[in-house]
């Protein structure tokens, strides 16, 4: 069995087409021996027939095409699903549009050694944002000191998208019962992850806007994340 063969990154993709191969190119090189899940929603640009072609290349490289009313957060939750069933150790989630840069792999692996889950960080010490206009980095800021607030959640970035997941903590989060349709499913699972006491790491990371494609953010997602900290709060 090759190294890392037992951690799986699951990306959620929707019209990534023209991503899929420089993706693979990059994660295949930062991180060898770990498998690959994409989980397609269905996109009418082609990318799970590209990603399952480009995917041949590699071993343990696959695709989940979803059917049915389709959702950010119910991408992951059914690669996730997946990545149990099929006995995987660890998980880790990023974006297909490379902000997410494979070469923080190894040192999240590296500190999954210790901690449940390990947040890939834009505002620990030594982490950061580029090609951001200030209006959205002060957003961002504001977002997680309002998660900060209201909930508890200790992190500084409740919101990344980068992480980390054993399997302990998958199975700990309840996958079933999440509520969260769009990109509050982040901050719904690490307020989880806090609550059931799971050992939560942040990693330093330099986030980078995408080249390509179309960012999904919406408005009915924005609205729904400033909402999601209240109910999780008052348990609803």
């Amino acid at each position: 069995m090759p190294p890392n063969s037992g951690t799986i990154i699951v990306i959620p993709t929707y019209n990534e087409a023209e991503n899929i191969e420089p993706l693979f190119a990059t994660v295949s090189t930062a991180a060898p021996g770990v498998h690959l899940l994409i989980v397609d929603d269905n996109s009418p640009d082609g990318t799970a027939d590209i990603a399952a072609k480009h995917g041949a290349r590699y071993d343990g490289y696959r695709v989940l095409r979803r059917t049915g009313q389709r959702g950010f957060a119910r991408s992951y939750v059914d690669g996730f699903r997946k990545a149990i069933d099929d006995g995987y150790e660890r998980a880790i989630q990023m974006d297909a549009d490379l902000s997410h840069d494979p070469k923080y792999l190894p040192a999240m692996l590296a500190a999954s050694e210790q901690a449940d889950l390990v947040i890939g960080s834009r505002y620990c010490a030594g982490g950061g944002v580029r090609d951001w206009p200030l209006r959205r980095v002060l957003l961002s800021r504001y977002a997680n000191l309002y998660v900060r607030t209201i909930t508890g959640v200790p992190t500084a970035d409740a919101t990344s998208g980068f992480r980390c997941w054993s399997r302990k903590a998958l199975e700990a989060v309840n996958l079933d019962t999440v509520a969260s349709e769009g990109y509050g499913f982040q901050v719904e699972l690490t307020y989880r992850a806090h609550r059931a006491r799971l050992a939560i790491v942040e990693v330093p990371i330099v986030f980078t806007d995408r080249t390509r494609g179309a960012s999904k953010m919406s408005g009915t997602m924005i609205l729904e994340s400033m909402k999601l900290p209240w109910r999780l709060r008052f348990g609803r």
